[in-house]
């Protein structure tokens, strides 16, 4: 018997399957936003420290969420595909280990040489003790993060949104509340400063990682977490295979962030704020692009494992174009009246005019990078990795090696901005080249 999913249509199936994760997502985003609002009333030391911790945090959720979690959708659902629910509910209890494994390298990792870590990023003195002070209870929590993550990719690759998008959306409003109330205080509750907020983070996502424990034992679950399943070396290497690939993405992006940031400094201090509006607005068009990709995630597997090569291709396609269609519009809107969002963070002309000339710039390539975010997840249904890796290696040489040049000829940040944007442009012309020229048959 077929599964639904290899058989419905497939743009009002993408749909369907996107929403509840672009509102998680979203909320995710807007978590970020509101909790570097509460460390901001802590003052500028705490504010440096959150600078310094923040872009680790970030690729642990996006090696977490996106990378392992997207290995771990694309075996569940080319399992599920293939009509395999015996390896599917197997693969659950592979996905949890592998999901508490790594969770606890992290911990171990920060708990031990987190002064050193941040130290060679460059925190120092008291932004350094602001920073160490979140990252000891963050990262504690990694085992909760990772679990999160893990169950939440099985439960999607099952093709059950709904599940994991409500998790998540509760562990964002239970965060909000209580890194509000523990970090900044309210009533009785003292005010315990970075160490308060981080644990509004530990507390939010222990309790959801504790609630796709329960889910996935329940009988709501289609999937079942059994104890008692036999391990297999081939089902880890049917999640890490993919998963692996997969980090490298999340790293290089991570990377050509903090290349960016470093670069767009030489410029003085108007550039920087100028493009750190940008990127806020980025900051939240790319749940937008997520909620697409995991969308397509297991579709294209599901496909693939029923043998569907075509359709596989289709789903990826239409994911992609409706994706980029979204983000690329809301790119052209920023340019045409760029106020409409850089008026929200300042008044400084000199400050507003790099923001405007930055979307002016860079708004009109929104769509490009859409287009190669959601493929790089379709491609992650296929198992099939290497190209949207190359091409995001390519846009972090492109931008970092622009940038240095720039920097050593007196470049101007219009240049940068330039540069920036031809980065994605390459990055989604890149992307689907290979994908359209990769081969999805198994």
């Amino acid at each position: 018997m077929q599964n639904a999913l290899t058989t419905a249509p497939i743009a009002p199936t993408i749909l369907r399957l996107a929403l509840p994760n672009g509102l998680a997502m979203t909320a995710a985003a807007l978590v970020s936003i509101a909790e570097t609002w509460y460390v901001g009333q802590l003052g500028i030391m705490p504010l440096a420290g959150m600078a310094l911790v923040f872009p680790l945090v970030m690729l642990q959720q996006m090696l977490s969420a996106g990378s392992m979690g997207g290995g771990i959708t694309s075996a569940v659902s080319r399992a599920m595909g293939a009509n395999n629910l015996a390896k599917a509910n197997a693969l659950v209890l592979h996905a949890a280990l592998i999901g508490l494994g790594i969770g606890l390298v992290f911990t171990v990792l920060f708990a031990c040489f987190s002064e050193l870590i941040f130290s060679a990023l460059g925190g120092k003195g008291e932004a350094l003790a602001q920073c160490l002070s979140y990252a000891h209870v963050a990262f504690a929590g990694s085992v909760s993060v990772w679990l999160t993550n893990a169950l939440a990719s099985v439960i999607r690759g099952s093709g059950n949104m709904r599940t994991p998008s409500k998790g998540l959306l509760i562990t964002c409003l239970v965060q909000v509340v209580l890194s509000a109330v523990l970090g900044l205080g309210f009533g009785p509750v003292p005010s315990f400063g970075m160490v308060g907020i981080a644990s509004g983070f530990l507390i939010a996502f222990t309790g959801s990682a504790l609630y796709f424990l329960w889910f996935l034992r329940s009988e709501k679950s289609t999937l079942q977490l059994r104890f008692d399943s036999p391990l297999s070396k081939e089902l880890f290497l049917d999640i890490l295979k993919v998963g692996g690939i997969s980090s490298i993405s999340s790293v290089l992006t991570v990377a050509t962030i903090l290349v960016v940031t470093r670069l767009i400094a030489n410029f003085g201090p108007e550039a920087l704020a100028g493009y750190g509006i940008g990127t806020r607005l980025e900051f939240l068009l790319v749940p937008i692009t997520f909620s697409f990709g995991v969308a397509c995630l297991p579709l294209v597997g599901m496909a693939l494992g029923a043998n569907l090569v075509a359709r596989a291709k289709q789903v990826a396609w239409t994911g992609a174009m409706m994706s980029a269609a979204l983000v690329g519009c809301i790119g052209l809107v920023v340019m045409v009246w760029p106020g409409l969002w850089a008026n929200l963070f300042s008044s400084n002309p000199v400050v507003l005019a790099s923001a405007s000339q930055y979307f002016l710039t860079v708004g009109p390539c929104y769509g490009f990078f859409a287009l190669g975010l959601c493929l790089y997840f379709a491609s992650q249904g296929a198992g099939k990795l290497w190209g949207p890796v190359m091409a995001g290696t390519f846009r972090l040489l492109l931008v970092a090696t622009g940038g240095v040049w720039l920097s050593q000829n007196n470049g101007t940040s219009d240049q940068m901005f330039m540069v920036i944007a031809a980065g994605m442009v390459c990055y989604g012309v890149l992307t689907a080249l290979t994908v359209w020229k990769t081969n999805w048959a198994r």
